[in-house]
């Protein structure tokens, strides 16, 4: 059903970029192929025979041209590059532009994040200024473009942190092994038996799958994710083996589920103390009672849905109903 979900959103997300990226080629929204008229003052004075000459740069009727209202970005530092090949203007790094220059610059010089383009019609007036006109790169289908940067930033992302967690699932995995070699899962399951058998009455006693549950539910209340994530597989797949349906949930998997989304925090998450640092004791107490309140209400939510008509039919290990 997810994956439908996703399917759906992604569908709606490429119709809304289509039309608004039509309509900006019927509006002519960045005026691809106009020079745009700007009057230009040399600071430190003309020279043709110099390569690049520090500027200032004003827009000839801005708000006019891209039909907008108090978005004139006033005089702009920029350079004038002279060459061989002609004459290009350069503005400011990383200055603050308005609309749509702003996204003519993200779309014509992304890696150097500079506005630039070539200089046709230069008349300079004396050696402090001069009139020209500036023809920036062409710019269609901006929304479309967005969507395939932000999917391929995201599947980059999803690579990384499926490598990161590799070094983290093989080292829990092994310890788990040598945990259960060892009898130290059925101790732990012995120690939790009386608290999670209510929780867990499909469970039969003594099961390793106390045991992971237990292990998978300290890591999350101790900040340890990268620790839980394995550790809460584990206790998944154990938790499979009872039931007698491999692609549908029990209501013990829903359970694990549930607690392990609103697991109590005893010590903060690691990256909220990597972001806000000593400061993190001011939020413990807030912390202790918000994640205490979601466990109480995950639990209850799931024993109430459980006893439902409609997904007690869907329980795979359902006791039959008398005839």
């Amino acid at each position: 059903m997810l994956n439908y979900i996703w399917a759906g959103l992604i569908g709606f997300s490429l119709v809304f970029a289509m039309v608004y990226d039509v309509r900006d080629l019927a509006r002519d929204t960045y005026r691809n192929g106009e020079p745009v008229p700007v009057s230009i003052e040399f600071p430190e004075g003309y020279g043709a025979d110099r390569r690049a000459v520090p500027v200032l740069v004003r827009f000839g009727d801005f708000e006019d041209r891209y039909g907008l209202e108090g978005a004139d970005p006033g005089l702009l530092d920029g350079t004038l590059i002279q060459n061989a090949d002609g004459r290009e203007l350069r503005f400011g790094r990383d200055a603050d532009l308005p609309e749509p220059l702003g996204t003519i610059r993200q779309m014509t010089s992304a890696r150097d994040n500079d506005l630039r383009g070539p200089v046709t019609a230069l008349a300079v007036v004396g050696d402090s200024v001069a009139t020209a006109g500036v023809q920036f790169g062409q710019v269609r289908f901006v929304k479309m473009q967005a969507i395939a940067d932000a999917a391929f930033s995201m599947a980059e992302t999803a690579v990384t942190i499926a490598l990161g967690l590799i070094g983290v699932i093989a080292l829990w995995m092994g310890l788990l092994q040598i945990a259960e070699a060892s009898g130290l899962i059925q101790v732990v399951v012995r120690l939790a038996q009386p608290i999670l058998r209510p929780l867990f009455p499909d469970i039969p006693r003594d099961h390793p799958a106390l045991g992971l549950i237990v292990l998978n539910l300290s890591a999350n209340m101790l900040g340890l994710g990268n620790a839980a994530t394995p550790l809460g597989i584990k206790a998944m797949e154990s938790l499979q083996t009872l039931s007698t349906d491999k692609d549908t949930a029990t209501n013990s998997m829903v359970m694990l589920l549930a607690m392990n989304t609103a697991s109590v925090q005893l010590v903060p998450p690691v990256l909220l103390v990597a972001i806000m640092g000593l400061q993190i004791n001011k939020l413990i107490f807030a912390i202790l009672i918000v994640t205490a309140i979601s466990l109480i209400v995950g639990i209850v939510a799931a024993k109430l849905l459980g006893r439902l008509p409609g997904y007690r039919r869907t329980d795979p290990n359902r006791e039959p109903e008398a005839v």
